[in-house]
């Protein structure tokens, strides 16, 4: 999904520099979170730099009283680096695109839209506050030939929304090295041995098989965070465990008793954190087209690291 700052969403709407320097630290949190976790970069437009903040002061004038390392972050996005998504526009001046009765062509919900009707899968991301605190936005396009087709926005403003949007959101893995890039990004709170992906190397690549241990690593690491302040699993926690590690056609499981004993070498992993110490990692995820295993460290606790220690071909093959 691609990602554009909603340009409109600062429109001096701040009663003082200190509310948007909250709300614009808001941003680059969310810029960060899409970029580090998901790979996603935050396109912005080039006027932006000079937005209106409050009734009196301006972006340049705003952002004075920021730290010299956010003040420098945030104008190496707006002024430098971008990306900035009038230099890949897909609409045009004379397209006439709304929004609510307000003419959106010229902006991030105008070409949003466009590239929606397009087939392009694409959100805002909106300032919090601005009057732009709805999702979808709903968009009309009035075409040459005098018809209108209408399309529905996502918008986001805040981390939670944003961080369901692009977990749900499918990642274009083209190598297995774009699925550990994914994988390390997407799960931080997985914790892979720095070998795990190896025996993927020479194995030949299937997006289908990437997409799909993506998925069982992405459920695993949610796992790992269904726990109350007690220690306690969660009502999705239990949920999460009947149904991907319960069942005939569970997506995670143990190893049988006869494979651990005939296995126990290949099954047990140098410890990532701990050298000289192994781990005993008969628990796994599981591709079954072609057969690929992700074995981890079992059981999983609140306030211990789940490891993931490989990643490849499966190793109980008789």
């Amino acid at each position: 999904m691609e990602l554009l700052f909603n340009d409109l969403s600062i429109h001096g709407q701040f009663p003082d520099v200190a509310a948007f320097q909250g709300a614009i630290g808001r941003v680059m949190a969310m810029r960060e979170l899409a970029r580090r976790r998901y790979g996603r970069e935050l396109q912005c437009h080039r006027n932006v730099a000079h937005a209106p903040v409050t009734h009196d002061s301006s972006m340049p004038q705003a952002i004075r009283g920021l730290s010299r390392d956010k003040r420098s972050a945030l104008m190496q996005w707006l002024a430098r680096s971008g990306p900035f998504w009038e230099d890949y526009r897909r609409h045009g001046g004379d397209d006439y695109l709304e929004c609510k009765g307000e003419v959106v062509t010229d902006t991030a919900v105008g070409e949003a839209a466009h590239r929606l009707f397009h087939g392009i899968e694409c959100g805002l991301l909106s300032m919090n506050p601005s009057s732009w605190l709805s999702s979808p936005l709903p968009v009309d396009w009035y075409e040459e030939c005098e018809s209108t087709r209408s399309i529905g926005v996502p918008n986001y403003w805040d981390a939670e929304a944003l961080t369901a949007a692009l977990d749900a959101a499918p990642i274009s893995l083209a190598s297995w090295r774009d699925l550990e890039t994914a994988a390390r990004g997407r799960c931080p709170d997985l914790t892979f041995s720095p070998t795990c992906f190896e025996p993927l190397r020479g194995h030949p690549f299937g997006a289908g098989a990437a997409q799909a241990l993506l998925s069982r690593l992405t459920v695993l690491h949610n796992f790992k965070n269904c726990f109350d302040n007690r220690g306690q699993r969660t009502p999705e926690g239990h949920e999460t465990y009947r149904k991907h590690f319960t069942g005939k056609k569970a997506w995670f499981s143990d190893s049988s008793d006869t494979e651990k004993a005939d296995f126990r070498r290949d099954l047990t992993f140098p410890h990532p954190a701990n050298a000289g110490e192994t781990l005993f990692c008969t628990w796994h995820g599981k591709v079954k087209t072609p057969q690929l295993r992700i074995h981890f460290s079992w059981p999983v606790h609140a306030a211990e690291p789940l490891y993931v220690v490989y990643v490849g071909p499966k190793i109980t093959k008789r």
